[in-house]
């Protein structure tokens, strides 16, 4: 048994599929799978690393330690009549001999033999030892088996526990094979094939099958191990049984579809884990669909909000512009009315020039702005009220379905963190609504535009104080013609000076009113753009947390599901690989 059992392209396909069965439960391991599942997919992957498994069972003081010792070609295992082995004791290769007991039920032991570089063996305690502890970790053990080799005795051979113990493996579809040891001590060639013809009848009942058996002695073997001479130590071997079952052995590990559906088992757990994560991960997309909708609706409506505030403010302004534009055409004609020839006299009078501009020009203009800024702010905070209860509904229906969902069936964490939130954003959104006050909305928005024009250059007294302002400045450019009136000819102020002026008037007036409305323009613009970005700041701080997690949670499920379906990808690979090659 010292030749190798696996090929350099096995080994390497082995390599692969641990790496690829690591990855997959390093992914898996991420999921809150139910029933054990990703335990029963790393005892798989462990699996790999006990390729050839190969459990010895039976009776104690049948001689289990003894035919392995024998097999090895060494003496690892203490042997004796009483149950010398109180746990399971797994052979493996190690550099240095000794034992590492794991835990009370399980203790390796490590020898610096070639073969168990490949091979593993387990000792386990008697089927029919008094402590029934020995029994269950038998049983526990079997089934991670690739060969079963039992072991029974010539003088007590398929006694009741060891059928009931056969009995309880034919499920585990593990393939056995039974060891009739200390042969040694029976009489003659009759009583031997006695021996054999009973076991072989009573196993093939209760297995279904009829199974390999052979007649070891392992004390023969002993006396081997022990022999000086090459060709005497042959002999004993021979003549013990032992070369027999090491061919055997050494068959059954090179059977190709041995390997073969070894290699596939561990795909096999992990495909159905991966199934379970996937199914897990659909439930959890099928759980968000609503929610990610609702994130969407809410965004679309806010981003909507948004736009159409940005799109409707340039007529807002355009009304305001309109109410300069009347107030510059009258000025106009105000000037070519006022500073005429016809005139003169009047023109000498610059206070009363003013009370007829304040009068005729200037009117209302300045009640007629601010109302027209009143109805925008009127429109901006209704706009955003409307926007508010809006979302307050939606938010508050879904909060109510969660609830009602989460009353007929058990939710995920995840579902519980959403609807924890949703609850929270509901419950928020509920309080701003509800202390809702919008005389105040509208006072403290309309403050903060005044306040804003006030702090322009062009508007040193505020909103209230366009038309003084204008009227100010205007008459005090344009009627500068006192000193001419008093001074001049008719002729000369009739030909020259008053048209002169008159031109300079109006230039002078439309410049400003081109200033002012540039002006306004810009500080209104500027200041509602700002309380559209804040309020919907607001909103949106508002419900973030949970827009924010359902978006995190959707970009983890779909990313997931990439992972999930590349792993699928490279098991579906491996398994065709595997069926090429083995």
């Amino acid at each position: 048994m010292q030749q190798s059992v696996l090929t350099n392209d096995q080994v390497l396909l082995l390599q692969k599929e641990r790496d690829v069965l690591d990855e997959t439960y390093s992914v898996l391991a991420r999921f809150p799978l139910e029933d054990g599942s990703i335990n029963k997919l790393k005892q798989a992957i462990a699996q790999l690393d006990e390729l050839f498994l190969i459990v010895i069972v039976g009776e104690f003081n049948a001689g289990k330690s003894a035919v392995i010792n024998a097999l090895l070609g060494a003496e690892i295992l203490e042997e004796g009549v009483t149950p010398t082995t109180a746990s399971v004791k797994l052979l493996r290769y190690g550099e240095q001999i000794g034992e590492q007991v794991i835990d009370d039920g399980f203790t390796v032991v490590n020898f610096p033999l070639d073969l168990l570089k490949e091979v593993n063996f387990v000792d386990s305690p008697g089927t029919n030892a008094l402590n029934r502890e020995h029994e269950r970790l038998t049983m526990d053990f079997v089934p991670r088996s690739d060969h079963v080799l039992f072991i029974s005795s010539a003088d007590r051979p398929m006694t009741e526990s060891e059928r009931q113990f056969l009995q309880s493996i034919i499920g585990w579809g593990k393939k056995v094979s039974i060891v009739i040891n200390k042969v040694d001590i029976l009489e003659n060639a009759q009583a031997v094939e006695k021996v054999l013809n009973f076991t072989r009848q009573h196993a093939s009942q209760i297995l279904g099958f009829e199974p390999e058996i052979f007649l070891v002695s392992a004390k023969k073997a002993q006396k081997a191990q022990h022999a000086t001479e090459p060709g005497e130590k042959q002999q004993l071997r021979e003549e013990s049984g032992i070369v027999a079952l090491e061919n055997f052995i050494k068959n059954t590990l090179d059977d190709k579809s041995r390997l073969h559906q070894k290699l596939l088992n561990p795909l096999g757990v992990a495909r159905k884990v991966l199934e379970s994560a996937n199914a897990l991960n659909s439930t959890q997309l099928n759980e968000l669909s609503a929610e990610i909708e609702l994130v969407e609706s809410l965004e679309a409506l806010i981003n909507k909000h948004e736009h159409d505030l940005r799109l409707e403010l340039p007529p807002w302004l355009a009304e305001v512009d309109n109410i300069l534009n009347d107030f510059e055409k009258r000025g106009l004609d105000f000037f070519d009315s006022k500073l005429k020839i016809s005139n003169i006299f009047n023109l000498a009078k610059p206070d009363k020039i003013k009370l007829e501009f304040q009068d005729e020009v200037q009117a209302d203009v300045a009640s007629e702005i601010e109302n027209k800024v009143r109805e925008l702010i009127d429109w901006t905070v209704d706009k955003d009220l409307e926007l508010w209860y809006r979302i307050a509904g939606d938010l508050e229906r879904r909060n109510e379905e969660t609830k009602l969902l989460a009353g007929k069936r058990s939710v995920s964490e995840q579902t519980e963190r959403r609807n924890e939130l949703i609850n929270k954003a509901s419950q928020s959104i509920q309080t701003v609504v509800s202390g809702f006050d919008r005389k105040k909305q509208v006072e403290e928005l309309g403050d903060l535009v005044q306040d804003s024009v006030a702090k322009t250059a062009l508007f040193g007294v505020g909103a209230a104080g366009i038309g003084v302002l204008v009227a100010t400045v205007i008459t005090a450019r344009a009627l500068d013609i006192t000193g001419i009136v008093s001074a001049g000819t008719l002729a000369v102020l009739g030909l020259f000076v008053i048209p002169y002026k008159r031109k300079q008037a109006k230039d002078n007036f439309s410049e400003r009113m081109a200033e002012m409305r540039a002006s306004l323009r810009e500080t209104l613009n500027k200041t509602f753009k700002a309380e559209f970005a804040q309020s919907v700041a607001r909103l949106r701080e508002n419900i973030s947390p949970y827009t924010s997690y359902v978006h995190a949670e959707s970009a983890q499920a779909l990313q997931n599901q990439s992972t999930l379906a590349e792993l699928s990808q490279k098991l579906d690979a491996l398994n065709k690989e595997i069926n090429a090659k083995i």
